[in-house]
């Protein structure tokens, strides 16, 4: 059985599109995954940025779920202190009644956007942070079976008895830590925060603890993917992302800009972008089968989740099928393929 690939959707907004050309595409790239065999498709919750749709989480999950069949749906991540877990439970429990065996949830411990967000939210900031385990354990008592002496008598109408699979994402030690403790599935974010990869992967395989959603650990890398029929093609469309965290870096974000051949970016820049980048693989199929394994022979992660934000959907779509057509080449059943 070749290693499970799946896809992180950020509902991009392209320069000279729409946010309702967002959406469309976000249904069309969620066919194609299922069409495909890729695993599950992920929704990630910002506020207050114009080039990310994704803000409504639970609202684009049930507009995809809607036009897909049998492919998984989720959060990559909810930003669970922007809610409450009563909130998050009747929300992603309707999902799971409306799509049985089809929905997941991320939990993130980040607000997803600046302070202004976080007043514009009505929360309190790194208190609502710091309640974060807390939360989820409400969450899953939320999600789990009526308990009649739970110490909490409010129970999710839907919700309750769902068993929604809950995932831990981070891009810290912390969030390895609390997923260990917990036995539950960890996401780490590699495909913008590399930096704790490898001690985080470590880390939560060591402290895993199981439980009764585990019975040992399941880790999921987040990959950038620019595959394409030539490198110069890859590099080409990679030069979207580039910019994008040109960008995040000279606090000068906008809409999703077209790739530019040749692209330059000042040394000083450079030097905190390709840090950051560093959990990409851009190229041709053999060339993204090369730095996959890489990844995949020093952390063996259980899964890959791919994030491919092109500006053009011809090109995701094909990036899409050239990297499906490799998943054989990675992984546990590699020798057997």
């Amino acid at each position: 059985m070749s290693l499970p690939f799946s896809i992180l959707d950020l509902a991009r907004v392209v320069e000279g599109g729409s946010i309702a050309q967002s959406f469309a595409e976000c249904v069309n790239t969620a066919q194609a995954a299922e069409r495909l065999g890729y695993s599950r498709i992920w929704y990630a919750e910002h506020h207050n940025m114009i080039n990310v749709a994704s803000s409504a989480t639970s609202v684009l999950i049930a507009h995809v779920a809607s036009q897909t069949r049998t492919i998984r749906l989720g959060s990559g991540g909810v930003m669970l202190p922007n809610h409450s877990p009563l909130t998050i439970a009747e929300q992603f429990g309707t999902l799971a009644t409306l799509h049985p065996n089809r929905i997941d949830l991320g939990l993130g411990r980040a607000p997803g956007g600046d302070q202004n967000v976080i007043r514009a939210l009505r929360k309190d900031g790194p208190a609502a942070a710091n309640r974060f385990p807390q939360d989820v354990i409400e969450l899953l008592s939320l999600l789990g079976p009526h308990d009649p002496d739970a110490p909490l008598p409010v129970r999710a109408i839907p919700g309750e008895g769902t068993n929604v699979p809950v995932w831990i994402l981070g891009s810290s030690l912390f969030g390895a830590q609390l997923a260990a403790h917990l036995g539950l599935p960890y996401a780490f974010a590699s495909h913008f925060a590399p930096q704790q990869l490898f001690n985080a992967a470590e880390t939560y395989r060591r402290e895993f603890k199981p439980s009764a959603f585990l019975d040992k650990p399941y880790f999921m890398m987040a990959c950038n993917v620019f595959a394409a029929d030539t490198e110069a093609e890859a590099q080409f469309h990679f030069s979207t992302l580039v910019q994008a965290f040109v960008g995040m870096v000279t606090n000068s974000r906008g809409l999703v800009k077209p790739p530019v051949e040749n692209l330059r970016v000042p040394p000083q820049i450079a030097a905190h972008v390709e840090p950051m980048l560093a959990g990409s693989a851009v190229g041709t199929p053999d060339q993204i089968t090369t730095r996959l394994s890489s990844f995949y022979d020093r952390l063996k992660p259980d899964e890959f989740i791919l994030s491919m934000p092109f500006y053009d959907q011809k090109a995701r779509i094909k990036s899409m099928e050239l990297t499906s057509d490799i998943k054989s080449k990675i992984g546990p059943s590699k020798r057997a393929a």
